[in-house]
């Protein structure tokens, strides 16, 4: 499982997504995906994203913090809380989130998607194993704290994680809260908060539709 900048800060990483260019009727379109891509995720990236999540979770603590059946669930109940980067169509890094309405998180946290909820509990953020040490991880969180700042409702993001990941956290700006009343087999966990003023931020952004469109975004990652 950086300190936050604004989105006209973030131009450098962003480029929004364009319409395509008009083609006369006699020349064929050539279909090319992008370079790097990141969207929602939906059921049809479960298995990828589960193949990621097992090999990164498996071999370090053994076991998962989603199994399939969970990944489908919650990618059917809430996919705009889920964050997918992709490479030439690839998935390569991903974040998975759902709603929560209770101060800490408790065992049913681990399964619900509150849907009146302000906390937004974040179940898993995974890199690929190729595509570690390359800074996905926290860029992604990064971009992910971004896009929970953009809807009104949401007041927090939470999580829980092993103490050893505690300062990769603590690097995105996430306070600990004490000790998690979650325990996994012998496992046990720190949760985690940070703060999100989406409010705030809302009437700060006289381009609140920018916003809206965020998340549709592709990376030129050559700097990476």
């Amino acid at each position: 499982m950086t300190r936050m900048m604004s989105i006209a800060g973030a131009q450098p990483f962003i480029k929004l997504m364009q319409p395509p260019p008009s083609v006369s009727p006699g020349i064929q379109r050539r279909h090319t995906l992008p370079a790097s891509e990141v969207r929602p995720l939906n059921t049809q990236d479960a298995i990828s994203v589960f193949e990621i999540e097992r090999e990164a979770f498996i071999s370090a603590s053994g076991e998962c913090p989603l199994h399939l059946d969970e990944v489908r669930h919650f990618l059917t109940l809430c996919p705009e809380l889920s964050m997918g980067w992709f490479e030439e169509g690839r998935l390569v890094a991903f974040i998975i989130g759902s709603l929560w309405d209770q101060d800490r998180l408790t065992t049913d946290a681990l399964t619900l998607h509150k849907t009146h909820g302000s906390t937004v509990h974040i179940h898993v953020l995974a890199v690929h194993r190729t595509f570690r040490q390359q800074g996905k991880g926290p860029i992604l969180m990064w971009r992910y704290l971004q896009y929970l700042r953009c809807l009104p409702n949401v007041r927090r993001a939470v999580l829980m994680c092993e103490d050893f990941l505690i300062p990769f956290y603590r690097k995105s700006g996430f306070k600990v809260l004490g000790r998690c009343a979650i325990t996994v087999g012998s496992l046990t966990f720190t949760e985690m908060w940070y703060p999100i003023s989406g409010h705030a931020y809302m009437r700060r952004n006289k381009f609140v539709f920018g916003c809206f469109l965020f998340i549709f975004v592709s990376f030129s990652v050559s700097k990476f």
